[in-house]
């Protein structure tokens, strides 16, 4: 019996481990390299959602490149009020 509590111990702890490995790293991720968002409706037609479908896009945000201030003509840049 103490050798399962123990082995079930051992597993628990492996996996706090991780989690709280695991979830600084997933934030600081999404932070400052990208994430995924979602474009619904027509305010970005013919780029994504052509044809007025009512389906969403799904599209990668870059943070990595407008850091570096690497933006061209034709790119499309998403803005956040944080107001």
């Amino acid at each position: 019996m103490t050798q399962a509590q123990g082995f079930g111990r051992r597993y628990i702890k492996a996996f706090f481990k991780g989690f709280f490995v695991a979830v600084p790293v997933t934030v600081t991720f999404l932070d400052r390299v990208a994430c995924v968002a979602r474009v619904e409706g027509a305010s970005m037609q013919p780029s994504l959602n052509p044809g007025g479908r009512q389906a969403s896009d799904v599209v990668l945000l870059n943070h990595w490149s407008i850091r570096n201030y690497d933006v061209q003509r034709g790119d499309i840049v998403s803005l956040v009020c944080l107001l």
